[in-house]
């Protein structure tokens, strides 16, 4: 069997099994009924995003230096270890923020390895046999399947963490069987633990492909001159440097907007019960949005391509600002299209761009640290924004003025994007 027919559905499973957890549903309540408190929780997702700033470029490039495969097996130990200390945690316990905390850790890092390895790994496999352009076809065959698996996880998930539910099941299939909320917590934990144990086997399925380079690599260059020498290449790169600012720009504003969509559906009047419904329903889209990707890979420029996905973000941003009751949901059909044509686009370019795949991984996890920076950043707008507005009316009443803003936000964020973007891809024309 050819590297390439081995690693792709690999990859595919790796990235389903990795990221379809069932306790996303539920998980800001399941640390809380775990016995902690906001602050807690709060602390924890810093933690979190903190070892993913950290890692993300180091590992992308130790991953370029000793093998995308080992990293990938690195990111799939590291997702069982999270796992086995979350599922296990003792409740009420004074080890239970220690604990979690190690789980927190370790799930940054998973995410820090797996960023840029596996992808790199795929692309790499197509391109050892002269297959790079079915790239956007694997990427299509990718999103349908994490779209499917987002899908099952979000809808079951949330069944099985619910002992109610879960007890009348059991009493409909003639179970006699009594299961208390303490027990059925743990059983999304205990499903994605599943979920990792069966990705590491994927993992160790995986083959190296042969990575060819264009320029010879001093014998004697550690990881941060490959970090190093990967960030001045995208500087000195406009077309790299004008996808990964596009990318961002869009990637952080929509994210932004989902961060905070629970609190616009209860604004437009949507019962709390249809949150998790909506959140698997929006999966949906990633079935079908994959195509129209396809076809405007096929017949449209790389900025035709942005700019169309850039139209149904502002779309989505410019129909959430009316806050219709119930129907102001259906905002997230263009959000949705926006985010996955951003997510193909942004994959099959960067890796058709770097032209020498022994730097693939690093350059593709700078792509993950500026993305996660952005988000972060926008992050703290929004929170400096509504601080500023405190005291002058409701907490309902300042969300509502702050996504009223984001339209225009992102409407000059697009602005300055395309003075920048001109500029360097004149500097490309002209050589300078």
């Amino acid at each position: 069997m050819s590297i390439s027919r081995q690693n792709i559905p690999l990859f595919i499973a790796f990235r389903v099994l990795f990221n379809a957890r069932w306790y996303y549903p539920v998980m800001a309540i399941l640390f809380l009924d775990f016995g902690l408190s906001l602050e807690q929780y709060a602390l924890l997702n810093v933690a979190w995003a903190v070892c993913i700033v950290c890692l993300e470029v180091p590992s992308g490039a130790l991953a370029d230096r000793i093998g995308r495969r080992r990293m990938v097996i690195l990111a799939a130990v590291f997702m069982v270890m999270e796992m086995v200390f979350f599922a296990f945690a003792p409740m009420g316990s004074t080890w239970l923020f220690p604990i979690l905390l190690l789980n927190r850790i370790l799930s940054g890092a998973a995410e820090a390895c797996a960023s840029g390895a596996d992808e790199s790994l795929a692309y790499d496999s197509l391109r050892a046999e002269g297959r790079e352009a079915e790239w956007p076809a694997v990427l299509a065959r990718l999103m349908r399947w994490q779209s499917f698996g987002f899908f099952v996880a979000m809808l079951l998930g949330a069944a099985v963490y619910d002992h109610e539910l879960v007890q009348r099941a059991l009493g409909f299939v003639g179970a006699n069987v009594q299961v208390s909320h303490e027990t059925t917590l743990r059983w999304p934990l205990y499903l994605t633990l599943a979920n990792s144990v069966v990705a590491l086997f994927v993992t160790l399925r995986m083959r190296e492909p042969e990575v060819p380079t264009s320029h010879e690599t001093p014998a004697g260059q550690g990881t941060w001159q490959q970090i190093i020498g990967a960030g001045r290449w995208i500087l000195r790169t406009p077309l790299v440097l004008f996808v990964i600012l596009a990318g961002l720009c869009l990637d952080s504003v929509i994210r932004l907007f989902l961060t905070v969509g629970s609190n616009y559906y209860r604004l437009i009047e949507l019962p709390e019960a249809s949150f998790g419904v909506i959140s698997s329903a929006s999966a949906v889209l990633g079935i079908f949005t994959p195509r129209l990707a396809l076809l405007m890979l096929g017949k449209r420029t790389m900025v035709a391509n942005f700019v169309s996905a850039a139209l149904f973000a502002f779309a989505g941003l410019c129909g959430a600002a009316f806050f219709y009751p119930i129907w102001g949901v259906l905002v997230m059909i263009p959000f949705g299209v926006a985010m996955s044509l951003v997510q193909i686009f942004l994959s099959h370019y960067l890796n058709q761009l770097v032209t020498d795949s022994s730097q693939r991984a690093t350059v593709l996890s700078f792509k993950g640290l500026s993305f996660n920076l952005a988000y972060g950043g926008m992050g703290l707008l929004f929170a400096g924004f509504t601080r500023t507005r405190l005291g002058s009316g409701s907490q309902d009443a300042i969300f509502i003025e702050a996504i009223r803003w984001l339209p225009w936000f992102f409407a000059l964020l697009v602005a300055v994007l395309a003075v920048v973007s001109i500029k360097l891809l004149a500097g490309k024309r002209s050589g300078t």
